[in-house]
């Protein structure tokens, strides 16, 4: 073959199988340097000895490769020739558009590595195993690939395949590094054999092939990588690295010309400083490649050019350039204050991971423990903590899905802390991981290098006890202003609840307005929809990043803006308890209110929110959405919700269906969004009737899982039922796994007018049946408060105990009846028929209130406050200081009040009787006191 025989003609001339002098200048480089050095490699051995997964490992690596080894014992070029490479047209240029391959040019005297096809990863093609790969494949028509729908192969140009032809170098360059292990590591020279010529042929061909050019001025020339689209999906230049690292002895003792090798990791490096995007993920993920650059190169003395291991750690760590910022400048764009970095979760915390994992090498080079020189990063790791679920999986908003954090966040802090004796921290972790093995999440076994060298060996046993400061990783609130994130949590096991509250801020964030994330019943159950099939496909720019496939508000059908990276937060108004308190005095709910303008039609929008747990221990949510736009006029308001399952059910809260028919609306034909174009099996009704909208979820097994929302009615209020796309984010840790792939269900609001005044009120009632309902019926009535007060009354199933709760539109809106006065923002009052005294008083951003005999007064300065009955006493919450009026009644008599000050010293005083009403005692509350006590006997 003409191929073949030019490849065995390059791999002589340029000295890489008979001796070239130039190999012997390495000769005296210590290496391997990257992941350990020869001297530690007895400990390694006995390491492997003793532990089944790390021996599991390398016996996995020597299996996987004896098949490939066996076919080059028949043929030595065997797996050189599966590189994709041109082979015969040998060029030297590549030419993009936009994202996508156009051609190559240009003759290099070898043949020259491929660049990929294109930027979008989704494709209708299927990449080949290694196997099936024609070898030297180098077609004018393209590549010939297997079409996924029809299983046929077709001629297609590369910009239609993906990923596919970086994904098969990669593999064959995985090989290469796990035999370039396996040959240091047994001495063995059957894996160098196997390894060198695939290495220097793909080194040879990056050597002579030009980064790549771009023909139409687009973006895509400042993030172009020398084998991919993007710099920061080079992955094979770790493998690379690798390879030279564990090959090192035996092409020098076999004097191997490195001088192309060298030049061709310095070029590498070049490019990534020199493009990519400074201030996002990339930045991180460039500086991981260029950490194995740096630590596989010589000295900045042993070049030329003085591009070296130094250069390259500088331009890493303290030089920035225009696209590639130094990571101690990286470190502040993290919030200091809590450590979340401005992404969406799951590049916020793999940000956080390739952080670790470059410390991780660097202190296995310097041992000065180089995580607490940059005490951001452990600040991180264990803030992601706050992303969890109650079940153990992350939230879903932005680019993001639910999975588990990363292990290796842990793995690595575990080794860490044991290598500087850090007891109580790697005792703290230990349980945290304990947890995700537990649960059957994760199971510590060997997949790469990283686990092999770095993971501990075994997990010391440590309990509970030991680990107290873990217990403070996840709180009842949570509060990200980067990300324009609010996070709610209520309730224990598997009764626990959460709330996630999103706006459109920082990266990797969606047009989603003010949107909400429900878990509920072990369930994601009003869930995210996650990202589209890529970031370059229509049902992502017109649907899961955009506002249908959210739970939010829309305005006139045309709400849309810019996803990815937003600059549109929400403001926090009010919140409680406060962002990070860990065990608040009162835990009968939380709550948020937040506000918002939507940019495109210029609304303002308000949403509140509150978890709320019932006396069972299950919880339910409030949630209240004012929207309208800024400018008078006609305007349409429409609140989507979605939630898992297989039907939705209407009707009004007697149990009558509420009659639905057939409809055309919500579509683009009619002036809407895109968006609602992915709606399908549309129905309409109309009510102005309060009404009740059922989700049920089946899943095998199991009972059915219901979400009860229980909504107010509206003068002609719209309502649709529609099935949206399958959702993108949920798992079989979120959801039944047998839903994961269906249709979404959802429900639609419309107001053909302001949503204001008369805003939407839903309670969410998630229960599952068979099962205790704590919710019996919930009713809306505003007439006694006006149209801007909403007044909610929830009734428990035991059929005494009712939630009061009224929610005015902000901190100075006034409610004033016979029997009640609020100024303030929200009012919550859980009392039980046939007992006087309330079970709780929740007030916040109150001014003053007024309810019977039970009073607050402040200074002017809003403030939250809770007053909850616990036997013979009164517990007090507040933030502020007021003035607290008691009732006396039969039983009730307060009369000390028991305060615990800043030195920890307990204080008691008494009350006084009020001068104006015999029937109260009076109570000053001087300042903010998260625990003080009124004694009632």
């Amino acid at each position: 073959m003409k191929v073949k025989t030019l490849v065995i003609l390059f791999l002589l001339v340029s000295g890489h199988i008979v001796n070239a002098g130039p190999g012997d200048n390495y000769k005296d480089s210590n290496h391997p340097r990257i992941f350990i050095r020869t001297e530690s490699k007895p400990q390694l051995e006995k390491s492997i000895a003793k532990v089944e997964w790390k021996k599991k490992l390398i016996e996995q690596k020597k299996e996987k490769l004896e098949k490939y080894i066996r076919f080059c014992e028949k043929d030595s070029l065997w797996l050189v020739s599966r590189l994709q490479m041109n082979w015969k047209t040998m060029h030297s240029n590549v030419y993009l558009k936009g994202g996508n391959f156009s051609h190559s040019d240009g003759k290099a005297p070898v043949p020259t590595v491929r660049f990929s096809g294109t930027r979008d990863w989704a494709t209708d093609y299927a990449t080949p195993s290694i196997e099936d790969v024609e070898p030297y494949f180098d077609d004018a028509r393209g590549m010939f690939f297997t079409n996924k729908k029809t299983g046929e192969k077709e001629w297609v140009h590369p910009s239609k395949v993906g990923h596919g032809i970086e994904k098969i170098n990669r593999s064959i360059l995985s090989l290469v590094a796990d035999a370039a292990f396996l040959y240091w590591y047994t001495g063995d020279e059957k894996y160098a054999r196997f390894a060198a010529p695939v290495f220097f042929t793909y080194m040879e061909g990056m050597h002579y092939r030009n980064p790549p050019e771009v023909l139409d001025g687009s973006n895509q020339q400042y993030i172009s990588g020398l084998a991919t689209f993007e710099v920061i999906h080079e992955q094979a230049v770790l493998h690379l690295a690798v390879a030279f690292d564990f090959l090192h002895s035996y092409f020098t003792s076999n004097s191997y010309n490195l001088d192309h090798t060298a030049a061709v990791f310095q070029k590498w490096g070049d490019q990534i400083i020199k493009f990519g995007i400074p201030d996002n993920n990339w930045n991180l993920f460039q500086a991981r490649f260029l950490t194995y650059i740096a630590m596989v190169l010589e000295d900045d003395s042993f070049y030329k050019n003085g591009k070296g291991q130094q250069y390259f750690l500088k331009n890493t760590f303290e030089q920035s350039s225009i696209r590639q910022i130094a990571l101690k400048e990286s470190m502040l764009v993290y919030d200091q204050k809590n450590g979340i970095w401005p992404e969406s979760p799951s590049y916020s915390y793999h940000v956080t991971q390739t952080l670790l994992e470059i410390l991780t090498l660097l202190d296995n080079v310097t041992n000065e423990n180089e995580l607490a020189n940059y005490p951001i990063i452990e600040k991180a790791a264990l803030a992601a903590f706050q992303y969890l679920f109650p079940n153990g999986y992350t939230v879903g908003f932005g680019d993001s899905g639910h999975g588990i954090l990363p292990p290796e966040n842990y793995e690595l802090l575990i080794a860490n802390y044991r290598k500087y004796n850090l007891e109580k921290k790697e005792a703290a972790i230990t349980v945290l991981l304990n947890q995700l093995i537990d649960k059957g999440l994760y199971k510590r076994s060997g997949r790469d290098f990283f686990e092999l060298f770095f993971y501990v060996d075994e997990l010391k046993a440590v309990s509970e006890h030991d680990a107290e400061p873990s217990k403070h990783l996840i709180t009842p609130t949570f509060y990200a202003p980067n990300v324009s994130w609010f996070a709610q949590r209520i309730g224990e096991g598997d009764k626990a609840m959460m709330l996630s509250t999103v706006a459109s801020y920082g990266n990797h964030c969606h047009a989603n307005g003010i949107a909400i994330e429900l878990f509920a019943n072990n369930y994601a159950l009003g869930a995210d929809m996650g990202r589209g099939s890529s970031y370059w496909h229509s049902d992502f720019r017109e649907y899961y990043s955009k506002m249908a496939a959210h739970n939010t508000v829309v305005v006139d059908g045309k709400s849309e803006y810019h996803n990815m990276r937003g600059y549109h937060p929400f403001t926090l108004d009010n919140h409680f308890p406060a962002s990070e308190e860990p065990n608040p005095a009162f835990d009968k709910l939380t709550f948020s209110k937040v506000s918002f303008v939507e940019p495109s039609t210029q609304s303002d929008q308000q949403r509140l929110s509150a978890l709320i747990k019932t006396p069972c221990g299950n919880g339910y949510v409030v949630d209240v959405f004012k929207s309208k736009k800024k400018k008078d006029g006609e305007q349409r308001h429409e609140y989507i919700y979605h939630n898992l399952g297989q039907s939705l059910k209407i009707s009004d809260v007697e149990g009558k269906s509420l009659k639905m028919a057939e409809t055309k609306e919500l579509s683009s034909k009619l002036g809407d969004i895109k968006g609602y174009d992915y709606f399908t099996d549309k129905k309409f009704g109309q009510s102005d009737k309060d009404l009740l909208a059922e989700f049920r979820l089946k899943s095998d097994g199991q009972p059915d899982h219901l979400m009860k929302l229980w909504i107010k009615g509206s003068k002609d209020q719209g309502v649709f039922s529609v099935f949206g796309p399958k959702n993108n984010a949920i798992s079989k840790g979120t959801a039944p796994g047998g839903i994961i792939e269906e249709k979404v269900p959802a429900i639609l609001l419309r107001r053909e007018t302001e949503a204001w005044n008369d805003p939407f009120v839903v309670v969410f009632n998630p229960c599952i049946e068979g099962e205790e309902n704590p919710i019996s019926g919930v009713s809306y009535d505003g007439r006694h408060f006006g149209n801007h007060a909403q007044n909610i009354e929830v009734m428990h199933v035991n059929g005494l105990t009712t939630d009061h709760i009224l929610a005015n539109a902000s901190n100075n809106d006034l409610i004033d009846t016979e029997d009640l006065y609020q100024k303030g923002l929200l009012s919550v009052i859980r009392t039980t028929k046939g007992v006087e005294s309330p079970d709780f008083i929740f007030l916040s951003g109150m001014i003053q209130f007024k309810w019977k005999d039970w009073e607050v007064t402040t200074t002017g300065k809003p403030v939250t406050i809770s007053l909850e009955t616990d036997g013979d006493k009164l517990r007090i919450q507040s933030d502020g200081p007021c003035v607290l009026k008691v009732p006396i009644a039969d039983g009730y008599n307060p009369g000390t009040l028991v305060v615990t000050d800043d030195k920890n010293q307990m204080i008691k005083r008494g009350g006084y009787l009020n001068r104006d009403n015999p029937n109260q005692m009076e109570f000053r509350i001087e300042k903010a006191f998260k625990d003080a006590v009124i004694l009632l006997k």
